[in-house]
């Protein structure tokens, strides 16, 4: 089994305890800074036949071999330049440093060359990892789906429901809703059970409570001012990131999202139309996976909303409303804001505004990659998605496989109706092939447990400190491994 560990513990956490369980050799690949890394280089907690780090292996970032990188994209079938595009730190999300094509082509060789050398020398059956959030996650994820080994991905299905899958947010089965007895749940009965696993308030709180903490934040300053700056020189993603660069770019971001919320506040739209018919977008996070990974070629929401508006049926608006959650990325740009609010026939929203009023009030929900084409169905709306989720199984859930259909698409969205049994029947399917599993509440407790309450990652782990953290969390990470067992075992079947 080869393991993906980083600076999100659960990977390492779920290894310890699965060694319990089963026989098998234990390999990871560990992506963390270097005062963790002594304690993942020394511990002993987990055995691991063989580890690599992922940083000890990007010397040299120039002349990049193009026909051995030309070569592997055939190979696996893999676009490399799209998961480079599409990384926050190659490009539009990184202030401080501005990496060259050579640099981007080199780092991307160096990786495929490393995971190629791993995957050929231990051939293994099993990688396990959270759903991948960055391009070298991905790019290790899709040469195992390529080379067949099982990739065993905790994938969140909602707040607190987790599956482990080989593929992200999708459970690994063919959904047939024909095939499932329906337990005749109302709407009204479908909305309370949404409302109790409902990621709205879990999900505010948690981006509400997370790096939110003066202390910590002063504690972790004094940390990153105080400490030797060695990753500028061993983690490429690191690049530029003098200490100077670094407080003056965050700086720069905490005045800037001032301003941004005196914008919203001002010129933001907070009151809904009654009789107005319009069409419910709601804007993605900027820089996360939803985006990035999971809908590559829609990443440009601008350019999405002006597709939607182009595409609707006269008689119809279209209501954008900026994500709560973009708050933690310091809002947008007031230029984007302005840049929206200026395409002819959109109201741009508050993030503040009810989405539960938009849902009940509007006649279709289109989103990118989220949740709410799901939400939708439960206020008995039809909603259309751009990347295939799991939840398209429904048939009040409507694809686009090509941006020039979008136009009937949404003619003949507007005219499904949404069935409670489908909802019932899917919602039965999800929970049967499923778990509980808290994932933000754990990421909420080891960030608070070692990381200054998610301020600062480049801590010392000390040995002791991680078994008294897997002790404390010893119920819901036995749970958790069972369920990885269970997989396993179905797999080998």
């Amino acid at each position: 089994m080869l393991f993906w560990i980083s600076g999100a513990l659960t990977s390492f956490c779920v290894s310890y305890y699965l060694q319990k369980k089963i026989d098998s050799d234990f390999f990871a690949i560990i992506d963390s800074y270097d005062k963790p890394k002594s304690f993942f280089k020394n511990q002993s907690l987990v055995k691991f036949q063989e580890t690599w780090f992922y940083h000890d292996h990007f010397e040299n970032l120039s002349n990049p071999d193009i026909e051995y990188l030309s070569n592997f994209e055939k190979k696996y079938d893999i676009n490399l330049w799209e998961l480079a595009i599409n990384e926050r730190i190659f490009y539009r999300f990184n202030n401080v440093y501005k990496f060259s094509d050579d640099e981007i082509l080199s780092v991307l060789e160096h990786e495929c060359k490393l995971f190629e050398n791993i995957l050929t020398k231990i051939n293994p059956d099993f990688l396990i990892m959270s759903e991948p959030t960055l391009h070298q996650q991905d790019l290790l994820y899709k040469m195992c789906k390529k080379t067949g080994t099982k990739t065993l991905l905790r994938t969140s299905l909602n707040t607190t429901r987790c599956a482990i899958s080989e593929n992200p947010r999708k459970l690994d089965l063919d959904i047939d809703l024909n095939t499932v007895q329906s337990s005749n749940r109302s709407f009204d009965d479908l909305l309370t059970y949404r409302k109790s696993i409902n990621s709205f308030d879990k999900i505010k709180d948690y981006r509400g409570n997370f790096k939110v903490s003066n202390v910590e934040l002063l504690k972790s300053s004094l940390k990153f001012l105080s400490s030797e700056n060695q990753h500028i020189k061993t983690h490429y993603t690191h690049r530029g990131r003098t200490k100077l660069d670094v407080l003056k770019d965050e700086s720069t971001k905490k005045l800037a999202k001032k301003r941004r919320s005196s914008f919203m506040e001002n010129n933001l739209e907070t009151e809904i139309e009654h009789n107005e018919k319009f069409i419910y977008f709601p804007l993605g996070v900027d820089e996360e996976r939803n985006l990035l990974i999971a809908a590559p070629y829609y990443t440009n929401q601008i350019e999405v909303i002006r597709h939607i508006v182009k595409s609707l049926p006269i008689g119809y608006v279209l209501y954008v409303k900026e994500n709560p959650a973009q708050n933690i990325r310091y809002w947008r740009d007031i230029d984007e804001y302005k840049e929206i609010m200026d395409i002819p026939n959109v109201r741009l929203f508050h993030p503040d505004v009810s989405a539960e009023s938009l849902f009940q009030k509007c006649s279709l929900v289109i989103t990118i990659g989220g949740s709410s084409g799901l939400d939708a169905a439960f206020y008995q709306k039809p909603s259309i998605v751009f990347t295939d989720l799991g939840y398209t199984a429904l048939p009040s859930v409507s694809l686009v496989d090509n941006i020039t259909d979008l136009p009937r698409i949404i003619r003949e969205s507007l005219q499904k109706e949404v069935s409670s049994d489908d909802l019932d029947k899917y919602l039965k399917i999800v929970h049967d092939n499923s778990f509980d599993f808290d994932n933000l509440g754990f990421e909420k407790n080891y960030n608070s447990f070692f990381y200054h309450d998610g301020h600062y990652l480049s801590v010392e782990i000390q040995e002791s400190k991680m078994s008294q953290f897997l002790k404390e969390n010893q119920v819901v990470l036995e749970r958790l491994s069972s369920e990885y067992e269970k997989k396993i075992t179905d797999h080998k079947r």
